[in-house]
């Protein structure tokens, strides 16, 4: 149970004069360059709150992006990670190792789909782990092409700035971008011109087309993708798209990535989003939620693509560090015991039946999807949710404006920025996650 109180207050206006003091020094000091959703200044957080410096207390629907789902001060996140700080920070791995890197380990070749032998390497962040699964996927298969998709995002990296699809704010004015990067469709189904139903075979039997005639499939070391777009807008490929690209790829010999680094770890109700169709990739790559806020990312996959670099060609100083490993142990015991891929199945169950009953009412809702506690609403101009969808992203800032007033943190995202997405922490209280639905209400009523 958290210290935090799990109640919403509001005793300042968002943000609060304390909060904005602060604001004022982060602008003389903090590069202009790094923004924020919403300057409130936190000082604890825990369960489905954030509380910050005036004393308001927020509903919590982001979790620092996906981060904090057993909440942002889970019992066995810090009393394991506590421990650790008590005995050593940092020995590097390359240099001394320590059995909180083997354990890890150990239980992503337990959680990860498949019973094949899996073996992992240990990063310090989303990005840094999609990198090295290029570096895997080129080293053991001799080649050098990588196959991602319209709408992905997986990083801020040179290489992974490249991978991604979004130029604004992620590309634009960073290139010139890694080579050997080619794109291709994905089964978007509320924006598929034939529709939803025929989206996963029409956008796969294209991707495939595209990369035989475009690249060479003997050319491609990687297919990457995330089983539920993330920045992208919460996709979710249509039925069907995911096993034949699998597919295609495992007749290629070609390495099939999934990106499971905002959707891992329960978020979806399962302990990885790629299980809803069975599909079993090659490599995986996790970060956000496995380690309860610190940071730590994995490639996991079969061993003999795994050993395919050669020794010392794969590390970092700070990968797999013993505290960051410590707490992903204490993170990973919380979900099994919170049994939170079924938390986040009766969160999917609320949030969708709330927003359903929002969207009979007001017509800029033009599609709700997502799967467990990754829930979104795409937003259209009033009037063309049936027929020409068009983007509405002001709706979607003004709304999250709207609810950030009320005290509820929500997160935006989307290639037309027209999407509102909901990841709250997977440990959150049936009556505040009500709440924030009361609130995302009312700003409907509002606009």
């Amino acid at each position: 149970m958290s210290a935090v109180p799990q109640e919403r207050r509001l005793v300042t206006a968002i943000p609060g004069p304390k909060s904005q003091e602060l604001q004022a020094r982060r602008t003389a000091t903090v590069a202009g360059g790094v923004g924020s959703v919403l300057p409130v200044f936190t000082t604890r957080a825990g369960g489905g709150i954030v509380e910050d410096v005036d004393g308001n207390r927020l509903i919590d629907f982001g979790s620092g992006i996906a981060v904090t789902s057993v909440g942002a001060s889970a019992e066995a996140v810090v009393r394991r990670a506590s421990a650790q700080l008590q005995d050593f920070t940092h020995t590097c791995f390359m240099v001394t190792p320590y059995e909180g890197y083997v354990e890890v380990c150990e239980q992503l070749a337990e959680l990860t789909p498949g019973d094949h032998a899996k073996k992992s390497a240990l990063f310090n962040s989303g990005a840094e782990a999609v990198e090295n699964a290029v570096k895997i996927a080129r080293a053991y298969t001799r080649r050098q092409a990588v196959v991602v998709f319209d709408h992905g995002y997986h990083g801020r990296t040179n290489l992974t700035m490249a991978l991604t699809a979004k130029n604004m704010p992620y590309k634009h004015g960073f290139g010139p971008f890694a080579p050997e990067i080619y794109r291709v469709p994905v089964a978007y189904g509320y924006r598929w011109p034939t529709g939803a139903e025929n989206a996963g075979a029409e956008a796969s039997a294209q991707a495939i087309d595209m990369i035989n005639k475009q690249i060479g499939a003997e050319n491609v070391a990687a297919i990457i993708i995330e089983p539920v777009l993330g920045e992208g807008g919460f996709i979710e490929p249509a039925k069907g798209f995911l096993p034949a690209i699998s597919q295609f790829a495992t007749d290629n010999g070609i390495v099939f990535v999934a990106d499971e680094i905002q959707s891992g770890f329960c978020r979806t109700g399962q302990w990885f989003a790629c299980e809803d169709e069975g599909v079993v990739p090659d490599l995986i790559t996790t970060a956000k939620g496995i380690a309860g806020g610190l940071p730590l990312a994995a490639v996991t996959g079969r061993a003999e693509i795994m050993d395919a670099p050669h020794a010392g060609g794969l590390g970092g100083t700070y990968g797999g560090n013993p505290v960051a490993c410590a707490a992903a142990l204490g993170a990973i015991e919380t979900m099994k015991e919170l049994d939170l891929n079924g938390k986040a199945k009766r969160i999917e169950e609320v949030m969708k039946g709330r927003l359903a009953a929002m969207a009979e009412k007001h017509d800029v809702i033009g599609d709700i999807r997502g799967r467990g506690a990754m829930i979104a609403v795409e937003l259209v101009e009033s009037g063309t949710r049936d027929g020409a969808k068009t983007p509405d992203a002001a709706a979607a800032a003004a709304l999250a404006k709207a609810c950030h007033q009320e005290g509820l943190l929500v997160l935006t995202c989307g290639t037309y920025g027209n999407v509102l997405r909901f990841l709250p922490p997977l440990v959150i209280g049936e009556d505040l996650l009500n709440e924030g639905l009361d609130i995302i209400e009312n700003a409907f009523a509002g606009i």
